[in-house]
């Protein structure tokens, strides 16, 4: 075991540790350290703590002494020179023409350092511009690029729920966020929505993630088939918070009913081919119109080698009406049979007009004989 204190040296910044060796430092109290860039003022965030030799990097830099009124005083007439550089850094980058964008400046503890922060979409060529400040400060300068996501933490701000930056306040470390979070968590992918003041994705999307994936663990997806309490029915919507899913039933698509994750059973997760057994009662009726059709089809079928022979069918106690058109047909035969034996056959072409009658009829319009 080690004893460390945390030490933040910008609001918001990462937390290093120090060895305080027999000092006993109290959290928010200003201390002098011993860095890389040399003796730094710093606020202790963390008070003495043992922590595990496997957390602490090798060496491990001392703390010199906390803090005096002096050392404070000397911080504050930094900060002030600082706005002056920020002001002259602006004229000389105005002047050479650079497509940069200042946004920070920082005076180390003993002022032997000036660092400028700056952004820019590619690279910049600045050393000229090195020279100048170099020649107004007399003193090392050094520019430091740094991306979108580091200018909101320095500069700060309100993001779109009304509290300050979560990078300026307490976030040490970026995390990486994806889009993919966006969409397990249910969130429009409007970049305007889900986007920060920095143009990137919020970092809070990253808080919730976890709790979201083992939602998911525990729900179904959209489009499942299940089976519910009132039958079975396909998953319409899924609400992870509550633990909840709409499901459109087979009997009643019409109107989907809401039941708790623990309610349904997944027959079928996702879209697919259903299983066996779970048709709808459409689906079925016409499986077994078909069944029935084709067990028909097979009873009449005749066996093989033998033709199929239709069985006559069977004398009913009543008589057979008689055809009248058949007998009217027989009858017109026998006329023409009997006119064609007395030469009376009626000749092809001849008409008879009105008031005579054909050959071996009365004429017509003649009296009748007396009795």
């Amino acid at each position: 075991m080690t004893e460390i204190i945390g030490v933040r040296f910008r609001n918001g910044g990462k937390i290093y540790y120090f060895s305080p060796g027999e000092l006993k430092v109290e959290p928010e109290q200003p201390v002098i350290v011993e860095t890389a860039r040399g003796v730094e003022f710093g606020t202790c965030a963390m008070g003495n703590t043992m922590v595990e030799d496997r957390e602490v990097s090798d060496p491990l830099r001392p703390v010199l002494r906390i803090a005096a009124p002096e050392d404070c005083g000397l911080m504050e007439a930094n900060r002030k020179k600082e706005a002056r550089a920020f002001d002259i850094c602006q004229q000389k980058i105005a002047k050479h023409g650079l497509d940069m964008k200042l946004v920070d400046v920082e005076y180390n503890f003993e002022g032997s350092k000036i660092l400028f922060f700056f952004t820019s979409d590619g690279r910049v060529d600045f050393r000229e511009l090195v020279k100048d400040l170099a020649s107004v400060f007399r003193t090392r300068i050094e520019l430091r690029q740094i991306g979108v996501r580091d200018e909101a933490k320095m500069l700060g701000g309100l993001g779109i729920c009304g509290q300050p930056f979560c990078c300026a306040r307490f976030l040490e470390e970026f995390q990486p966020v994806s889009i993919k979070m966006a969409k397990t968590q249910s969130l429009s992918l409007n970049p305007a929505k889900i986007s920060g003041a920095c143009g990137r994705l919020m970092c809070c999307l990253k808080y919730e993630q976890e709790a979201y994936e083992d939602l998911l663990k525990r729900a179904p997806r959209a489009d499942s088939f299940v089976e519910t309490p009132d039958g079975v029915g396909t998953v319409s919507a899924v609400d992870l918070l509550r633990e909840r899913v709409k499901v459109r039933l087979d009997i009643a698509p019409e109107a989907p009913h809401c039941y708790k994750n623990n309610e349904i059973n997944i027959i079928r997760s996702g879209k697919g081919k259903r299983p066996e057994g779970y048709e709808s009662p459409e689906v079925l009726l016409a499986a077994h119109i078909k069944e029935m059709a084709m067990k028909q089809a097979e009873e009449t079928r005749p066996p093989e080698g033998k033709p199929l022979v239709r069985e006559p069918e069977k004398p009913s106690g009543e008589k057979p009406r008689p055809n009248k058109s058949r007998k009217e047909g027989q009858a017109r035969r026998k006329q023409k049979e009997k006119r064609a034996e007395t030469g009376q056959e009626r000749k092809p072409g001849k008409k008879y007009t009105r008031g005579h009658s054909r050959p071996g009829t009365k004429r017509q319009g003649q009296p009748p004989k007396e009795g």
